[in-house]
């Protein structure tokens, strides 16, 4: 499938799916829908606890990696990091993508091509308090339970991948957290948040990034 490297309203960089009309960030800004999504209203909810496993469902172009990793290490936050990707975006890409400027963490560039040049299901210690694990697989086929403190749910949309925001999905999702877990997405229609309540999980609007109106925050309750 072809892949277009773009800029988005922030200034930051996504990649443009043609055949599907269908962009990895929000065309409002990349990076401004990272942070409010996946930092702001999951990873900081998290602080000054031990370590965290945190599982990113779509990988792709490494962008909320590669911000979890400069905010948690300001934060002093250990974490291991899983992220499953299908389909791997290709070296030549990564390159294209302008994260390590923007974010102003020059410093840091290696790490972010190391996220994307390291093994696949191999554990990489990208820094003393950042590990990663990528795997390269479909969602349906994931499967763990009792796993993980932070879900950070960043599929394509319902619009083209239906698959991957039903009833089903979300029960994985909901097996795989911790009790009191957290799962966090960009995503905010009806039929996605009444499939997150029948997996069992508490389920909250919150105000979504620049251009969006609402996203969901959903937790796995304690016994």
């Amino acid at each position: 499938m072809e892949r277009k490297v773009i800029i988005t309203k922030d200034g930051s960089s996504s990649i443009y799916l043609p055949e599907w009309d269908e962009h990895y960030h929000s065309i409002h800004g990349a990076i401004q829908e990272a942070y409010h999504v996946f930092i702001k209203n999951g990873l900081t909810l998290l602080e000054n606890r031990g370590q965290i496993k945190l599982l990113e469902m779509g990988f792709g172009t490494g962008l909320n990696a590669f911000i979890t990793l400069i905010e948690g290490e300001r934060k002093k936050m250990d974490i291991d990091y899983t992220g499953l990707e299908a389909f791997p975006v290709s070296l030549e890409q990564v390159k294209q993508l302008n994260y390590v400027n923007l974010l102003k963490a020059k410093s840091r560039e290696n790490d972010f091509i190391k996220m994307h040049e390291g093994n696949w299901e191999e554990k990489l210690m990208i820094s003393e308090l950042f590990h990663l694990t990528k795997r390269q697989q479909k969602f349906e086929s994931f499967s763990e339970k009792n796993s993980y403190d932070l879900i950070y749910y960043d599929a394509f949309g319902a619009r083209v991948q239906p698959e991957l925001w039903t009833e089903n999905v979300f029960k994985k999702m909901f097996e795989a957290l911790k009790e009191g877990g957290i799962l966090v997405t960009y995503a905010a229609k009806g039929s996605v948040r009444r499939a997150m309540l029948t997996s069992g999980f508490d389920v909250e609007k919150l105000p979504g990034p620049p251009g969006k109106r609402e996203m969901l925050r959903a937790i796995k309750p304690r016994k």
